[in-house]
């Protein structure tokens, strides 16, 4: 299975993550209506791309020959279930600018946090998965 895709869906969203963060800075109030629309596009992103991952991804590695690699896409996608719940929250409390003017302190608090935990897990996923997942296709790739 080629990752490529995932890869450049990481890169997307890693980007949206520093835009974001960018009008945060400039001030939530000011960037109230570029900030609920910035989490409304990566929204988007996150959802396209975690619904690939449980169609295809994680169902491949799960009829892999490889049972680590299983066992290790079968990790990795538990362990995205909180993640995905908490920034699914996020996202529908905070995709209007309205809500952003009315509790600036509480969107940068549900940010820092919502937004570092999708940060760290795709750098975990490009830093520990992708590469066992594309080393294990290289492999196969070998012996075929």
């Amino acid at each position: 299975m080629n990752i490529d895709k995932f890869k450049h869906q990481h890169l997307d969203i890693l980007a949206r993550i520093d835009g974001l963060r960018a009008l945060t800075r400039a001030g939530v109030v000011a960037n109230a209506e570029a900030l609920a629309q910035g989490v409304i596009g990566m929204s988007a992103i996150i959802k396209l791309h975690l619904s690939v991952e449980d169609q295809a991804l994680y169902p491949a590695l799960q009829r892999s020959d490889d049972a680590g690699l299983a066992r290790l896409g079968q990790r990795f996608q538990s362990e995205m279930g909180p993640i995905a719940a908490a920034f699914d929250t996020f996202a529908r409390r905070w995709n209007t600018a309205a809500r952003l003017c009315a509790d600036e302190a509480g969107f940068r608090r549900d940010a820092n946090d919502v937004l570092r935990r999708v940060y760290e897990r795709m750098k975990h996923e490009d830093r520990d998965f992708y590469p066992r997942i594309e080393a294990a296709q290289e492999t196969a790739a070998a012996q075929s």
